[in-house]
């Protein structure tokens, strides 16, 4: 088969023609697996109940991976891109289920353990970036004077 257009139109078919893998395992990925294009617009469904800078950073981040891996060739890396896209899918679900309103799951010690220096720094950032955006008196703190907020 040649990848003659976007994997997004070929991507099913991909899945069944794995020669690399057992076949139940293909089977059993199939048929918990969304298509490409169809998983891209649920995601961006389930984005709409996120709060709007949520939501414009989640769609963002999903479009650009979604065009990243537009051109991939190997069926067992379309499977995992699908499968780890819908894990997160069925995370967002979960979450506005949720009547308390909370959005996330607690990191599991046993991921954060194998994380690099380098992976651990970038998750400390990330905090240090997200307590900053959503403390007030912290981000008016680090503004240049002269700047008032709105």
């Amino acid at each position: 088969m040649q990848a003659t257009g976007s994997w997004l139109r070929w991507a099913p078919t991909l899945v069944l023609r794995a020669p690399a893998a057992p076949m139940t395992q293909i089977h059993a990925a199939a048929d918990m697996l969304l298509p490409p294009k169809p998983l891209l617009r649920a995601l961006l469904r389930a984005h709409r109940r996120l709060p709007p800078e949520m939501r414009a950073l989640g769609d963002d981040y999903v479009k650009a991976e979604f065009r990243r891996h537009q051109h991939i060739d190997n069926p067992l890396h379309i499977v995992g891109f699908c499968s780890q896209w819908k894990m997160y899918l069925d995370a967002m679900l979960a979450d506005t289920k949720n009547p308390s309103g909370a959005r996330g799951a607690s990191l599991d010690p046993d991921v954060l353990d194998k994380f690099s220096d380098e992976q651990l720094y970038q998750l400390y950032e990330l905090k240090l970036a997200t307590e900053e955006a959503f403390d007030p008196a912290r981000a008016q703190a680090t503004m240049p004077s002269g700047t008032q907020s709105a």
